[in-house]
């Protein structure tokens, strides 16, 4: 039986870049969904309800059939919220391991941003974009609905969800300015954690 985890952080924890109403309905009411869903898929395969999402997710060639599709969506849509709340911080530093290889990778910093606020951007309906770690190298890319980088032989380290419901409340149909304000409150200490386990 999967649950919806505790947040560690209050709903009005990151206002101004997300406001609390909009942090309440994602939580309670979009993850909280693909959590309920995500075991009803599984209810008639008890040998499958054991297994992590991220398990599930990384081998969907294995989930049979009938349910491969449900558990593709409604388990990226848990395990894409679990990873999103927890790289969540206010007044972390952008330092460590993770700083030295997105300098390497990208050159700089701001070339990194630059690069990950284009592909947010222009992922084009529902998704997600990503900082991902492959073959031991960092890459930024998209993903549409609730897939998942897991599902392709990618680990993700970094994450931010592009629904309209993420960020429709505040920002209406301003999506540039929403990934801005998800700059000030990356929590880098988790994200490098996440890249050194990775690598």
């Amino acid at each position: 039986m999967h649950t919806l985890p505790k947040l560690k952080y209050s709903y009005d924890a990151f206002e101004p870049s997300i406001d609390a109403d909009t942090m309440e309905i994602h939580y309670t009411k979009h993850h909280q969904g693909y959590v309920n869903k995500l075991n009803i898929s599984l209810e008639e395969y008890p040998n499958l309800q054991d297994k992590s999402v991220e398990d599930l997710l990384k081998n969907l060639s294995e989930v049979p059939q009938d349910i491969r599709i449900a558990v593709k969506n409604n388990g990226g849509g848990v395990a894409n919220h679990n990873l999103f709340w927890e790289i969540l911080a206010k007044d972390k530093e952008f330092s460590g391991e993770i700083k030295k290889a997105i300098e390497s990778e990208f050159s700089s910093f701001e070339k990194f941003k630059e690069e990950f606020i284009k592909v947010a951007t222009a992922q084009f309906g529902s998704g997600w974009a990503w900082l991902v770690v492959h073959n031991n190298k960092l890459e930024i890319i998209s993903t549409s609905n609730q897939d998942s980088p897991l599902s392709i032989g990618k680990t993700p380290i970094l994450t931010l969800d592009v629904w309209e419901h993420a960020y429709y409340l505040k920002y209406q149909n301003k999506r540039p300015d929403y990934i801005e304000a998800f700059f000030s409150i990356i929590n880098w200490d988790k994200v490098n954690e996440l890249y050194l386990k990775g690598r």
